[in-house]
């Protein structure tokens, strides 16, 4: 619910299962690990600092790797051919204008692009069950 009061745009919701789940499981095993002979373990374990200082600064050496890594190949795109197509590709449909497909097929079968509704009376499960068989 934060990318919504936050304002970002995350369709995929990148940010919320890769950065957050890559950050509690590391820092968690800061916590919880157990002791090994004795040795060892997790802050609740009696493992003292060692273990969650070391995950805490792998956690942040992935997150400078990361976004170092990620600047550099957005600049790339950038910079060779960009991140947004036109205004009128983008009400078109950038399926259609950049991949010469649709996503989605509506009105029947084989015959994608524009929602077109099939009036209900005119087809059955029956009669849709069978043309998928033919």
């Amino acid at each position: 619910g934060l990318k919504y009061r936050l304002g970002y745009d995350d369709s995929l919701d990148v940010v919320g299962v890769h950065l957050v789940a890559g950050l509690v499981g590391p820092l968690a095993l800061g916590f919880i690990p157990l002791p090994v002979d004795g040795a060892g373990g997790g802050l609740f374990y009696g493992g003292g600092l060692a273990q969650l200082g070391a995950q805490i600064v792998a956690a942040v050496f992935a997150i400078i790797y990361c976004a170092v890594l990620t600047a550099i190949i957005g600049l790339a795109i950038h910079k060779s051919i960009g991140f947004r197509v036109s205004e009128e590709e983008e009400a078109a449909g950038v399926d259609l204008t950049q991949h010469a497909e649709t996503a989605y097929e509506f009105g029947g079968l084989g015959n994608g692009g524009t929602f077109q509704p099939v009036p209900s009376s005119e087809v059955s499960a029956t009669s849709v069950r069978e043309g998928i068989k033919a």
